[in-house]
């Protein structure tokens, strides 16, 4: 089994992102490993990663952020890694991070989250209202202060490699962290510091945000006291 981390990026119409992405990672980072994960993009994402020889799995169709992340987490296990993190294709994410979260996992924990909001910054956008609001049900549900519930930037160990590339019924949500803390499962936050969208447009507008989070908000305060492995 290998040591390493394993950076999986899902990519879906991530044309305009997707090599200063790689690259980044290719050049400076070159002591992980990476997987771009293409999910049915209908631009050239695909035929970026081709062309430029980067790894990649080229899912067929759409799955969504869920069973695209379990196939790169499949990928993972299959593979021996003891580490991958969910890494955006979008450039928001920065590599520089991904270091002292694995630090951060050798602690003993097995999720680690890449917080923007450990540090106390004052932000009152939709998101950090939405954020906070995933928070409180989080610690009224499991007890645990979670800080950035809704940060995309999440480092697993070995066994939650398995637990998402295992069973179908984990996608990469906060109301998942929500369930695994129910679990048992050790969680921590580093301090992050997230770039904007260098291209393209995000599929998250105020009125999918607001869905997204009342969504998120029922199934973490309701649906997760029924959920099964």
């Amino acid at each position: 089994m290998t040591d390493k981390v394993l950076v999986i990026i899902p990519a879906y119409n991530e044309e305009a992102n997707i090599e200063t992405v790689v690259e980044k990672l290719i050049c400076s980072y070159p002591q992980l490993d990476y997987v771009v994960v293409n999910d049915g993009s209908k631009d050239r994402t695909v035929a970026i990663c081709r062309e430029k020889g980067y790894h990649l799995l080229d899912l067929p169709v759409n799955l969504g952020l869920a069973g695209c992340f379990q196939a790169g987490m499949k990928y993972a296990w299959q593979r021996g890694y003891a580490y991958a993190i969910q890494f955006d294709g979008d450039g928001q994410h920065r590599p520089e991070y991904i270091d002292s979260m694995r630090r951060k996992m050798e602690e003993g924990y097995e999720i680690v989250i890449g917080s923007r909001f450990v540090i106390g910054k004052k932000d009152f956008s939709m998101r950090m209202i939405g954020s906070r609001l995933i928070e409180a049900a989080i610690f009224v549900t499991t007890g645990v202060k979670v800080q950035d519930p809704t940060s995309g930037m999440r480092m697993f160990n070995r066994e939650m490699i398995g637990e998402f590339a295992l069973n179908i019924n984990y996608g990469p949500e906060p109301d998942t962290i929500s369930y695994l803390l129910k679990q048992g499962a050790k969680v921590a936050e580093v301090p992050v510091e997230i770039a904007e969208r260098a291209g393209g447009e995000s599929y998250l507008k105020p009125v999918v945000a607001a869905k997204y989070m009342a969504r998120m908000l029922i199934s973490i305060l309701l649906i997760q006291n029924f959920r099964k492995r």
